[in-house]
């Protein structure tokens, strides 16, 4: 049985701490919920009581979070669950987590599919050609980094407009909350330069679409993943809580066998 502490209470942190808290996850039983906002009727506690309590710490705050809160985890030799992947652009949190102490840092897919045969085709030989389109509706795309023309451009849209491209680090930055999959895409491929991100506002999108196409030498790949948004955040795919609920039952249990 592992203790799993989750950092943030919001669309992501509050279903995987009630899960957590309910008993749902197999090996795996709730420490407590760090967040100042509020805890929901979870127990609630510090990080510090969180660093004693937990051998996992569950990262479901954002970027800005886990930059201050990754490196004291893995310094107290506790395991790391990071969910803001997209907050990995940044090779100076990279390396402030690698040698930061004993703990490990274990990444969430979240919403986004086909992560593992990108691996596969990347150890194989380096791709040539990766791109990730992901397509949401436009609130939801509005940046504070946007002059008043260019948001009100992507508010008022009547059809689907490319809002940005570039490097998947770029992309990750420019938009924290709703591209962690760029980054994902580029720590799969294990190379951020190749992967190009493309992010598209979309008032017809009912659901969040993520289209990669990938070429190299292993061969040439397509996936696209269309999730729900959450009711609760839409910059956020309503999946992803599971699968970190999923990540904590692979932690709290490996078999190695499908349950």
């Amino acid at each position: 049985m592992i203790s799993v502490a989750v950092v943030g209470c919001g669309a992501i942190g509050g279903v995987v701490a009630r899960a957590l808290h309910e008993g749902e996850v197999v090996g795996a039983r709730l420490a407590g919920v760090v967040d100042p906002n509020g805890t929901r009727g979870l127990p609630g506690m510090s990080l510090e009581e969180a660093l004693a309590a937990a051998d996992l710490v569950v990262e479901a705050a954002g970027q800005a979070v886990l930059a201050d809160v990754g490196p004291r985890v893995v310094a107290a030799g506790r395991d790391l669950l990071v969910v803001s992947v997209g907050a990995l652009t940044d090779d100076a949190l990279l390396a402030r987590l690698h040698g930061a102490g004993d703990g490990r840092v274990h990444l969430v897919s979240g919403a986004v599919g086909g992560l593992d045969m990108l691996r596969s085709a990347a150890r194989m030989g380096p791709f040539e050609t990766v791109r990730i389109v992901t397509t949401k509706k436009p609130a939801g795309l509005v940046q504070p980094w946007m002059s008043a023309a260019e948001a009100d451009r992507v508010r008022a849209t009547d059809r689907p407009l490319e809002v940005r491209r570039g490097p998947a680090r770029e992309i990750a930055a420019a938009f924290p909350r709703s591209t962690n999959v760029a980054a994902a895409v580029a720590l799969a491929v294990g190379d951020w330069d190749v992967v190009e991100a493309v992010v598209v506002a979309d008032p017809a999108a009912s659901l969040t679409s993520h289209v990669i196409t990938a070429s190299g030498a292993a061969g040439e790949y397509r996936f696209e993943i269309r999730n729900r948004p959450s009711p609760d955040n839409p910059t956020t795919s309503q999946v992803v809580p599971y699968a970190v609920l999923r990540a904590i039952g692979d932690l709290a249990a490996p078999s190695g066998a499908f349950r």
